[in-house]
């Protein structure tokens, strides 16, 4: 069997770009960043018409066939590598603590968290529940945090769809001026 390494490895790549421009478009639709994702889409649909047409043209190879796979998987790795990488949104940190939640509350406010707090009964007594929302590129230190504080907190997260009120509605807004008036600033970092 012969091998047309140029054809295989115009496919991979073509490919590789395809899916990982359709994983990041997809990744910004749901999080709400419409002026975005369509651009990307415009871009992925005329890579991947070239990138099917070379495998369509070249069926009589079934490494042709393979190497568009795996094309297909490394382009969603790496997709999903790079959305992580600009970690764009939110993330509302639910830490459910045994004891100390109004002391565990006010360290991780001081370090510039808003943290709401309220009181729950699990089945070994009373609980905190601390509700915390962070950027998604703060996520990690917040954990770090929690962890270093009280180790044995419960903590579980979820990123929220919809945010309005509170603090950090108010931050988001200081950073969105910010960013219109000096586009360095990023909107996405802490205030």
């Amino acid at each position: 069997m012969e091998f047309n390494w140029g054809i295989l490895v115009t496919i991979f790549i073509i490919n590789v770009v395809f899916v990982t421009l359709s994983t990041l478009r997809m990744l910004l639709t749901m999080k709400g960043y419409q002026s975005v994702a369509p651009l990307i889409a415009m871009i992925e649909t005329a890579i991947y018409v070239i990138g099917l047409g070379l495998v369509l043209d070249n069926l009589d190879n079934a490494i042709n066939i393979v190497v568009y796979a795996v094309g297909f998987g490394v382009g969603i790795f790496a997709g999903m590598k790079i959305e992580d990488k600009l970690a764009l949104g939110h993330t509302l940190v639910t830490t459910i603590l045994p004891e100390n939640g109004w002391e565990i509350a006010e360290k991780i406010r001081s370090k510039g968290y808003g943290v709401t707090i309220s009181q729950a009964h699990g089945r070994e007594g009373v609980r905190f529940v601390l509700e915390i929302l962070t950027s998604r590129s703060n996520e990690r230190n917040l954990y770090k945090l929690i962890s270093d504080i009280e180790p044995k907190a419960f903590v579980v997260s979820y990123e929220p769809k919809y945010i309005n009120g509170g603090f950090w509605t108010k931050r988001m807004k200081t950073n969105k001026v910010q960013v219109k008036k000096n586009p360095k600033v990023s909107p996405f970092t802490e205030g």
